[in-house]
């Protein structure tokens, strides 16, 4: 996926159509001059729906189209008939699709399976006809029932991606890199913080068949929970990965304090992230003698890990291994 093109956050301005009004036409044939009401209901207004399109990534598609209109139901006639529906507008989203009320910030739905419609802004109801006023006391209504106006606002999609496994590091801690090797996406990939400044997805491909699907996240730093370096734009990502690969360089400082840091993160954003499967890769490995990695070992953190160097090709059969074991519980 082009980093550029990938959009995970738009603002969209919704307007249901209006319903149409209903009748006050009363009945008249050449032997029936004083029939009775036969006004009928107006229609509906058009909803605005989204519908989940597991063939979209990214929500770029809307970037641009800012404004979106439904149209108006028709008004009822004689003899009973009812106006036709305005028709409804669907706006396809990728799965992981969250929908916001602007104004509020209520989250509204989630749209999480190919096909799934939910109404984002519901049309106006159509108007009741005259038909509908009749009684004892009144039996020829010359008033029908107005269209329920539609509704009109602000509305914020955010997309969560559906990743198998997230990556999860400071900046330069190799998620690009790996994401290169082990799968066709091509991340730009540079010695500066901050290079991935959008997630990107890649399909690693396993034994047989068989594959699943890896996100490279921008790079966590401390305070990310505040919205801090990039912040809050990547950690909703996280929420929707079924697996965690935490990701730290042989070379860093104090690996174990370094990983409490990232889950210290992912804690104070979300407790819940903290319930995931968690794998930890040392990366940049093969500038490691045996001794330094038995050293390491000796201080690393109480969770599965391994040592891989993406640059060297090392340790990445048995990551791929571990990664499936843990997504299928063999």
């Amino acid at each position: 996926m082009a980093s550029d093109n990938f959009v995970d956050y738009v603002k969209i301005h919704c307007t249901s159509g209006k319903g149409g009004g209903g009748s006050a036409h009363f009945r008249r044939e050449k032997y029936i001059p004083l029939g009775g009401p036969d006004g009928g209901d107006g229609g509906r207004g058009g909803h605005v729906i989204l519908r989940g399109n597991a063939q979209l990534w990214t929500l770029l598609h809307l970037k641009f189209k800012k404004h979106i209109k439904a149209a108006h139901g028709k008004n009822g006639s004689e003899n009973l008939k009812t106006g036709a529906q305005g028709a409804d507008v669907y706006i396809d989203v990728p799965l992981g699709t969250i929908a916001k009320d602007e104004e509020t910030g209520e989250v509204l739905f989630e749209i999480t399976e190919d096909g799934e419609e939910q109404i984002i802004q519901e049309g106006g109801r159509g108007g009741m006809g005259n038909t509908h006023f009749k009684s004892p006391t009144n039996q020829a209504p010359h008033f029908a029932q107005p269209g329920e106006d539609g509704k009109e606002g602000w509305k914020i999609l955010e997309l969560k991606i559906l990743a198998d496994v997230g990556l999860v590091g400071k900046p330069n801690a190799g998620k690009s890199t790996l994401l290169s090797v082990l799968s066709s996406a091509k991340p730009e990939i540079a010695d500066y913080p901050f290079t991935t400044l959008r997630p990107n997805l890649g399909i690693i491909k396993y034994r047989g068949d068989r594959s699943f699907i890896m996100a490279d996240i921008p790079g966590i730093i401390e305070d990310a929970h505040k919205g801090k370096g990039l912040g809050l734009r990547f950690l909703r990502h996280i929420e929707r990965n079924s697996l965690l690969l935490f990701m730290i360089p042989a070379d860093s400082d104090d690996i174990r304090k370094e990983y409490e840091l990232l889950l210290n993160e992912l804690k104070l954003y979300n407790p819940e992230l903290l319930h995931k499967d968690r794998i930890l890769a040392i990366t940049k490995s093969d500038m490691l003698d045996d001794e330094l990695k038995e050293a390491i070992a000796q201080e690393l953190p109480k969770v599965e890990w391994l040592f891989i160097s993406s640059m060297a090709n090392m340790g990445l059969t048995e990551l791929k291994d571990l990664l499936w074991k843990k997504l299928t519980h063999d």
